[in-house]
């Protein structure tokens, strides 16, 4: 109880007697982990709308003119289980013609009645996991085998920016969150390492007297995951207060599940720690 009392009166002491130390160190990794949390927000956000596009995405699948009306059927079902498509939808001629007037506002195939120049078609809705560049094209090569099919088309193109933009993000987010994680280490064991050089004296006496290593660096472990605990926690109260104020029209913020926040805190917590440790390991030696 004694050694107890002695580590929480040396944490409220570290605090009390450099609180200019403490509150910079709590700021600047509060700001630090709140920009990191809106980059989080951001990417998930903009991955979601990602997927929502995506989900959207279509492939369509042209008939060849000498293909008889009795063997759409079979074609259809060879379409339905090819691996990766989740749904075939047939559009006729007739179908065609109505999809051309809605777009453009007016009929222009008015006096082709007994002639419908317009082709036949299926279109393949495809499953979540196979919406990407590399699957959609195995998709399209294994469908242009078939002799009855003369194109397949969708958006390539656009898929392909849109996987690389989804990459670009994702590599931005690892470098950001080590450029963060590296930023917040150096700033608290800087930090930590000022607050035990002012004690240097009292270090070595306690050491003379046969506390050991573990025993002095409580205070100063403790000191470091309650600052990296509590920067992280702030600011993601400040974001969910925020939010509350805050309305977005044009899409939905995703934030990141309740757990997965727990576990980001924890982590924060860790690493003040580790900084605590690394700021006081010079005055251990």
């Amino acid at each position: 109880m004694t050694r107890t009392a002695y580590i929480l009166r040396e944490l409220g002491r570290n605090l009390y007697r450099n609180p200019g130390t403490a509150v910079g160190s709590f700021l600047s990794l509060m700001l630090l982990f709140l920009l990191f949390d809106l980059y989080w927000i951001a990417a998930g956000t903009s991955d979601r709308f990602y997927t929502d596009l995506l989900s959207e995405l279509r492939m369509e699948v042209f008939v060849a003119e000498d293909v008889a009306d009795s063997t759409l059927s079979s074609m259809e079902t060879s379409l339905a289980i090819i691996e990766g498509v989740a749904s075939v939808t047939f559009v006729s001629r007739e179908m065609a013609r109505e999809d051309l007037s809605r777009m453009v506002g007016v009929d222009l195939l008015v006096g082709y009645d007994s002639l419908n120049p317009l082709p036949r078609s299926f279109v393949l809705t495809i499953k979540p996991d196979y919406l990407s560049v590399a699957e959609m094209a195995g998709i399209g090569t294994e469908i242009e085998n078939h002799p009855d099919i003369v194109q397949v088309y969708y958006s390539r193109r656009w898929l392909e920016k849109a996987e690389s933009t989804r990459t670009t993000i994702l590599n931005a987010g690892l470098v950001l969150g080590t450029l963060i994680l590296l930023t917040a280490l150096i700033s608290s064991v800087n930090n930590i390492r000022l607050s035990s050089q002012a004690r240097a004296v009292g270090f070595r006496q306690m050491r003379l007297l046969g506390a050991g290593r573990v025993f002095l660096a409580l205070p100063f472990l403790l000191e470091g995951w309650l600052i990296g605990g509590m920067s992280a926690t702030i600011g993601w109260l400040v974001i969910f207060y925020s939010r509350q104020e805050i309305t977005f029209t044009q899409f939905e913020l995703v934030i990141p599940a309740g757990q997965e926040i727990v576990i980001y805190c924890c982590a924060t917590a860790f690493l003040g720690i580790i900084s605590g440790l690394l700021g006081i390991s010079k005055q251990l030696r």
